[in-house]
């Protein structure tokens, strides 16, 4: 064993051993039982105390003896969403009343009892239990080098590491080692060189955007010199730059997925390796994204990942790869024809404008391939360029991830915004957070029948000084949805043109505009939006109402300036009393068909309206 090796192993033991390890199983059962609860996925007792509510969960242990689980927190105007407060979680069973510390032992009793399908709750069980360890590891990572949260917007998608507000499995990256974390996990901001293939075209679902060619991409990133060297490479086995696709891999994934499951594809030259490109990368929040440090205005490498993380493996299927380009464009032109859109809010969009999807031919044309393996092959070697934040900030534009808006920094002793909320004023800063970041997606539905998942590592602010300028949006390839007899243009891609396998089923398209609105009041109010009111909330700035009474008069304002939009409202308004929400952690203990597991829930915006137009009725008479 190296003295490297050795060196890992303890610091491992120290974060497992730490007072941090204590405090993130603290967070994950908080956030567990804060979603079982909303969710409804077991039976609930409440009991309305002065000022929190007591909830009882009811269960029975291996013995069949009652057994309860007690926390303390309360319901919040913000969607109805349930906040645990600080104190331990309480277990309540014939040997006693204990703090909580069994992750897998809560989920035996009380899902298992709720008709828990017992395969998923114990994969559930394991995605819990690697979270545990890979944030313990971060957090006490963190602390020990007293690392705040500043810097470019690059550099803070490294530093604001908390991962996912509302999922308790937020950073199972089920596949990584412990050693795997500290290499790649983007908390540790490692520098990596992903490994570059080629592809025959025959093998490959690709498309890049009007006025680009993959030559003059692959020239861009890779350099004449290396790409000349990889020229000579397939030189020697018979092959032209016009007969293959290039794209780089992940190096985690080529070690781990690509040279233990595609052996034959590599013997047989179906997949022929080239090197290391040259400039270094590092990893975002979503991992298998990577930046380049080496040159940040380039752009930033989706990359397809064996990894189960945040409850969704890390593939990229080749359709959607091909298909990145076009809803990219497509976008864009919606953009571009909107004078409120590109003018006034001067929304940015993070196109995904060239995409590479290994697929063999024999899959293509409904077969299998020598080796049998299409189906495991199938996501696990794609590449999706993305614009870089970079190339878009004009001087004196700075860029932060929405998902910082809401953190806190445990080393300097304060939640991030915090400077900028002293210096221009909360609810000054949060109007011009919703007029020039949130309205804009807003409109994009309420306008033009189009839905982005807005959450917050999609988003990004673009800000002066801390000052709200406008918003990058970006991720759309998977997510983007319209309903057609909303959109302002017809001209939305022709899915199954691009790639056969849109041919059936619900995709992009919607049968109905409900799921325009439910995307927009859950992705971006439910939890973006929300997870923000009330962490403002927790920390004394202002209350969730005043919070929602700004959303509200923004969105009412934005209505009565453009007049047009009245006649749609029946099918999305955004004041709706209530919307639905995916039931994230129940999705992961039940079987049920895709898009059924979901809740009525209460909107705060609808009540928010009301007392603002009450008291507008009230100033009249």
């Amino acid at each position: 064993m190296t003295e490297h090796a050795e060196g890992i192993d303890l610091r491992l033991a120290e974060a497992v051993n730490s007072e941090v390890y204590a405090q993130v199983r603290t967070r994950i059962f908080r956030q567990l039982l804060e979603s079982f609860i909303f969710e409804r996925i077991a039976p609930v007792e409440s009991i309305q105390l002065r000022e929190e509510t007591l909830f009882i969960l009811h269960g029975r242990d291996e013995a069949g003896m009652p057994v309860t689980y007690n926390c303390r927190g309360e319901r919040r105007p913000t969607f109805g969403r349930v906040r645990l407060n600080a104190s331990p979680l309480q277990r309540i069973s014939r040997e006693g009343k204990r703090e909580a510390v069994c992750l897998r032992r809560f989920l035996r009793e009380v899902a298992a009892g709720a008709g828990a399908d017992p395969a998923k709750l114990g994969a559930f069980a394991e995605e819990l239990e690697r979270t545990l360890l890979h944030d313990a590891i971060a957090q006490y990572e963190r602390l020990r080098a007293e690392q705040t949260m500043e810097g470019s917007y690059d550099e803070l998608e490294t530093a604001a590491m908390d991962g996912h507000p509302y999922h308790p499995s937020y950073k199972s990256r089920i596949g990584f080692s412990p050693e795997d974390q500290l290499a790649y996990g983007p908390e540790f901001g490692p520098l990596l060189r992903p490994v570059w293939i080629a592809v025959r075209r025959a093998d490959a679902a690709f498309a890049i955007g009007d006025g680009e060619s993959f030559e003059a991409l692959w020239r861009s990133e890779l350099g004449e010199e290396r790409l000349a060297a990889f020229e000579a490479t397939l030189a020697g086995k018979g092959l032209a730059l016009a007969d293959v696709a290039l794209l780089p891999v992940h190096p985690w994934q080529w070690r781990n997925a690509v040279i233990p499951r595609m052996q034959e594809e590599l013997r047989d030259g179906r997949i022929i390796p080239l090197g290391p490109g040259g400039d270094l990368y590092r990893p975002q929040q979503s991992i298998r994204t990577l930046h380049n440090a080496s040159s940040p205005a380039k752009p930033s490498v989706k990359m397809a990942m064996t990894l189960l993380n945040t409850s969704a493996y890390r593939h990229i299927e080749p359709y959607y790869a091909k298909v990145a380009p076009a809803i990219s464009e497509w976008l864009q032109r919606t953009v571009d024809r909107d004078p409120y859109l590109r003018d006034e809010a001067e929304v940015i969009l993070l196109r995904e404008f060239a995409g590479i999807g290994y697929e063999p031919k024999a899959a293509k044309d409904g077969g299998s391939s020598p080796s049998g393996r299409d189906a495991a092959a199938e996501g696990m070697l794609a590449c999706i360029w993305r614009d870089s934040l970079a190339g878009y900030l004009r001087a004196g534009e700075s860029g932060a991830p929405f998902h910082a808006l809401s953190a806190f920094d445990p080393v300097a002793g304060r939640l991030f915004i915090a400077p900028w909320l002293e210096r221009h004023g909360a609810e000054r800063w949060l109007r011009a957070l919703f007029e020039r970041c949130v309205l804009p997606v807003a409109h994009l539905a309420l306008a033009h029948g189009i839905g982005l998942e807005s959450h917050a590592q999609n988003m990004a602010l673009v800000h002066r000084d801390g000052w709200p300028s406008r918003v990058a949006l970006k991720d759309f390839h998977e997510d983007a949805m319209f309903y057609r007899p909303l959109l302002s243009a017809d001209d939305a891609p022709d899915f199954e043109a691009i790639h056969p396998a849109f041919g059936e089923g619900v995709w992009f398209e919607q049968r109905e505009a409900a799921p325009i609105r439910y995307l927009l009041l859950g992705a971006l109010y439910g939890i973006n939006l929300g997870e923000l009111a009330m962490v403002l909330a927790d920390h004394g700035v202002l209350t969730e109402a005043r919070f929602w009474t700004l959303a509200a008069e923004t969105m009412d304002d934005h209505i009565r300036r453009h007049p047009e939009l009245g006649p749609r409202l029946a099918l999305l308004d955004p004041f709706a009393e209530t919307t639905r929400l995916e039931q994230l952690t129940k999705k992961r203990l039940f079987r049920a068909e895709p898009g059924t597991l979901m809740h009525e829930v209460s909107n705060p915006l609808h009540a928010a309206v009301q007392a603002i137009r009450d008291g507008a009725r009230a100033g009249v008479t």
